[in-house]
Formats: C-alpha cells, sequence, structure tokens
C-alpha cells in the first residue's frame, strides 16, 4: 500500500487559501492584552442561588395532599343606619367647608370693651 492512496481522498482546498496558509507567519500578528470579562459570583451571589433552588425545589415537591382540611366562614358586618347617617353628616360638614365662600362675609369692627386701668387707679391699688 502506497501512502499516496489516503491524499486522493482528501478534499481540494482553493489556490488562495493554500497561497494564504502557506504564507502565514505568527510574527504578523498584532500584540493584543487579554482580558477576563468575565466576574465570578460574590460569596452573596452564590446563597442567594443557593436559597432561590431551595425555594424552587421545595415549591415542586410541595405535597397539597398533606394540607389539613379547614372551613372559612366569612363575617361580612354591614354598617348600621346610625354609622351610615354620622358619615353622611361628616361628607355634609366637609362639603360646607369646602365650598365655603368667605366673600359673602359682613365687614366688622372690633371694639374693645375691656377699659385697662390708668396709672392713678394703679398707684392706688398698689397703697392700698
Amino acid at each position: 500500500m502506497s501512502s499516496e492512496a489516503p491524499l486522493k481522498d482528501l478534499p481540494k482546498v482553493d489556490s488562495v487559501l493554500k497561497e494564504q496558509l502557506e504564507g502565514f507567519s505568527p510574527d504578523k500578528l498584532k500584540k493584543t492584552d487579554t482580558a477576563e470579562k468575565t466576574a465570578l459570583p460574590t460569596k452573596e451571589d452564590v446563597e442567594q442561588e443557593k436559597q432561590h433552588n431551595e425555594l424552587i425545589h421545595d415549591i415542586t415537591e410541595f405535597r397539597s395532599d398533606k394540607l389539613k382540611r379547614t372551613s372559612t366562614s366569612e363575617k361580612i358586618v354591614l354598617p348600621t343606619p346610625a354609622d351610615i347617617d354620622a358619615e353622611k353628616g361628616q361628607q355634609a360638614l366637609c362639603q360646607g367647608i369646602e365650598g365655603f365662600d368667605p366673600s359673602a362675609l359682613k365687614k366688622t369692627e372690633t371694639q374693645e370693651k375691656n377699659v385697662l386701668p390708668t396709672k392713678e387707679v394703679i398707684e392706688q391699688e398698689k397703697k392700698a
């Protein structure tokens, strides 16, 4: 057997590509700096992922047939007529305050009716 038989079976390479491969020299490559862009997870990230995985596992393994049967009773307490009247009164009071028009008030002048004592009266009281 000759070694040429397997070479016949190999695929043919384009002549342009063959020239480029033969003319390749590692010296022609540009110098580049490599930087690792993937950051390793922190301890907190690992703990958070563990908790998340445990939660997902607990949810998937949950068996509802182990739950106890309970009965629910809904107690709806409706307001009494007195409560409704009190609320209506509060709403009416609030609307009255909000809709108050101060321009409808009458002008008044304040008169002081409590007369202060004079100096003579004060001196007389001090002596007495």
